[in-house]
């Protein structure tokens, strides 16, 4: 799926504007209130390359983990040494792509959609992605009392996060596969498709006005201790189970002008998975004590460990499934001729894998020149 000339339809470029007017802002005009770190790990030794500080983004949100845990527990400082982690969080990906646009992050963690409107809004020149970070951790989560089947999904509503974010995507392009129809832009149609946020669905969903909800986690698991039920979990529609829902994107300035410190950054990337997936109960902790310094809350055990479970955390970019979505988001009408060749520059992941004995991962053919 290549093309010359990339075009995205108005309700992208209105999604990528909404969060900059109605989200929580930081200092530097993205992000949220609780951006700053309130027990950062330390910045010691050299300099990596002289660099002061690298901005790094990421969610507050369980498919975030490596984010999560290698900030909270300094691994990732670690392998930058003298050069300070300045972390940001954020509630979107749109608003997390203008802040890489725009200069304020260097670096960050963010789902498949945001980084292909990216992109390709951007004729190929402001990103690449760089690594993988999580698969899957995405499911429907309905009221059993209103929908007992998935073929109960006729006449109902049923929430995304945003217009045009992954699960969206995701969304829609299911519901086109049974032959229920939805306009894109409004939502409306066979099932009524209603765009709020992580932090308010479940509030919505407690008080009846959602039938159900295709969320990340931990959305999906508070759903559930609210009395949902999965009604699909999303991997069960890709092959192996497995498909990306968080990879890593760099500053196309950034990784020409600091590949040094890009590398330190993927070395530390690394090393929190081996971390993850070799103390899987410690980083559930380190998981629930990075939400709370960000937020001011933890999750509760029976919405941490099934959220945490859901997750499959990896290094491998899952590059054959981000062009699967970028033509599920062409289907869904959400996108028009996107331009893919190039997203990728994995030589420093593969780099920073082959002197940690793992094995290389492939871009699918998407790998710049």
């Amino acid at each position: 799926m290549r093309a010359n000339r990339p075009s995205l339809r108005r309700s992208i470029a209105a999604a990528a504007a909404l969060p900059l007017l109605i989200g929580a802002l930081g200092a530097c005009g993205y992000g949220s209130d609780a951006e700053k770190e309130k027990t950062a790990p330390v910045a010691k030794g050299e300099k990596v390359g002289g660099v002061d500080e690298v901005r790094i983004g990421y969610f507050a949100n369980v498919t975030h983990a490596t984010a999560l845990v290698g900030l909270q527990k300094g691994l990732i400082q670690k392998e930058l040494g003298g050069t300070k982690v300045k972390p940001q969080v954020f509630n979107a990906g749109p608003s997390e792509i203008e802040a890489l646009n725009a200069g304020a992050i260097d670096i960050g963690w963010i789902g498949p959609s945001p980084s292909i409107n990216g992109y390709t809004k951007s004729k190929g020149e402001n990103l690449r992605i760089i690594s993988g970070s999580a698969s899957g951790g995405v499911s429907l989560v309905v009221n059993p009392k209103k929908i007992k089947s998935l073929g109960d999904l006729k006449g109902k509503r049923i929430a995304t996060p945003q217009l045009g974010n992954t699960q969206d995507v995701a969304l829609l392009n299911y519901l086109s596969t049974k032959g229920l129809k939805v306009d894109a832009d409004t939502g409306k149609g066979d099932v009524t498709v209603l765009r709020q946020e992580n932090k308010v669905i479940p509030g919505s969903f407690q008080s009846g006005a959602l039938d159900g909800a295709w969320v990340p986690e931990p959305t999906a698991s508070k759903l559930v201790a609210d009395g949902g039920k999965v009604l699909l979990d999303e991997k069960k529609l890709w092959k192996d189970d497995k498909f990306v829902i968080t990879n890593v994107i760099v500053s196309q300035k950034f990784l020409k002008e600091h590949p040094d410190v890009v590398e330190a950054f993927l070395r530390g990337s690394v090393k929190t998975n081996d971390w993850i997936k070799a103390n899987p109960d410690k980083a559930k902790a380190s998981v629930n004590a990075k939400l709370k310094a960000d937020s001011g809350k933890e999750l509760p055990a029976k919405v941490l460990e099934p959220a945490f479970d859901n997750v499959d955390i990896l290094n491998d970019p899952l590059a054959s499934t981000l062009r699967d979505e970028a033509d599920h988001a062409v289907k869904a009408g959400l996108l028009k001729d996107p331009l893919l060749d190039g997203i990728y520059d994995l030589t420093l992941l593969n780099k920073v894998l082959k002197a940690e004995k793992q094995p290389a991962v492939e871009d699918a053919g998407l790998g710049a020149k």
